[in-house]
C-alpha cells in the first residue's frame, strides 16, 4: 500500500474507529458466515493449535469469533490503524494470551513463509488501492501446505453513483477481488450474494 493511502485510512480510522462495530454490521454482511465456514473446512482439525492470521483485523470482531470457533489455535492480527487496533485489544482481552496484534501494513517480510494454517481477508481487500495483488502474493506465501485462504468481501454494483461513493470510502467495487484469488489459489468454496435488492454483490470465498 502506498505511502498516501496509508496516511489518508489512518486519518479516515482515527475517527471512524470509534463507531465502527456500531454501524459497519449494517453492510459488511457474511463475517459471521465465513467464519463458520472456514471452521467446518477445517473439521476436527479446528480444535488442533492451528495458526490463524486475519490481514485487516479492525477492531477485533472477527478475532474474537474466530478464537471461539477455533478453541486451541494461536491468532494474530495485523492493521495498519492504530486506533482500530487499540480497539481490538480490548476486544481480544479475554483471551487469555492467544491472540497476538501487529500495527503495520501487510508484506512478504511481516511473517515467516508457511507460517499460517488460516489467513482471513474480511472486507480488507478492496480497501488496498493499490497493493490487494500483493497481499494476495504475500498470503500465498504465508499459507502453510494445505493451508485455507477465506475471504468474504465486495464484489460489485450495478450504480455508478454507489461505487463512487464506496469510492470516496476507500473501497473499490468493480469485481477485481475474485479473478485474482482464483488466480494464486484452488477455489474450494465461493459463494456470491446481493444486498438492498441488488444494490451491491459480496462473495465469499475458501481457497488452498
Amino acid at each position: 500500500m502506498e505511502a498516501g493511502c496509508a496516511h489518508s485510512l489512518q486519518a479516515y480510522y482515527a475517527w471512524h474507529a470509534r463507531i465502527y462495530d456500531a454501524t459497519r454490521w449494517s453492510f459488511l454482511f457474511g463475517r459471521d458466515r465465513l467464519v463458520a465456514r472456514a471452521a467446518a473446512a477445517f473439521g476436527p482439525r479446528r480444535t488442533a493449535a492451528l495458526r490463524i492470521l486475519e490481514v485487516g483485523c479492525g477492531t477485533g470482531r472477527n478475532l474474537r469469533r474466530l478464537a471461539r470457533a477455533f478453541p486451541a489455535a494461536r491468532l494474530t492480527g495485523i492493521d495498519l490503524c492504530r486506533p482500530m487496533l487499540d480497539r481490538a485489544e480490548r476486544a481480544v482481552a479475554g483471551q487469555a494470551g492467544r491472540v497476538d496484534l501487529l500495527c503495520e501494513a501487510y508484506a512478504p517480510g511481516s511473517f515467516e513463509p508457511a507460517s499460517a494454517d488460516l489467513i482471513v481477508f474480511s472486507y480488507s481487500l478492496s480497501m488496498f488501492n493499490p497493493g490487494f495483488e500483493a497481499a494476495l502474493d504475500a498470503a500465498r506465501g504465508h499459507l502453510a501446505p494445505g493451508g485455507l485462504v477465506a475471504v468474504a468481501d465486495f464484489r460489485h454494483s450495478p450504480k455508478a453513483w454507489f461505487r463512487a461513493w464506496m469510492g470516496v470510502n476507500h473501497v473499490r467495487l468493480d469485481d477485481q477481488l475474485p479473478p485474482a484469488l482464483d488466480r494464486r489459489f484452488t477455489r474450494e468454496a465461493a459463494e456470491t450474494r446481493t444486498a438492498y435488492g441488488g444494490l451491491w454483490t459480496y462473495f465469499l470465498y475458501l481457497g488452498r
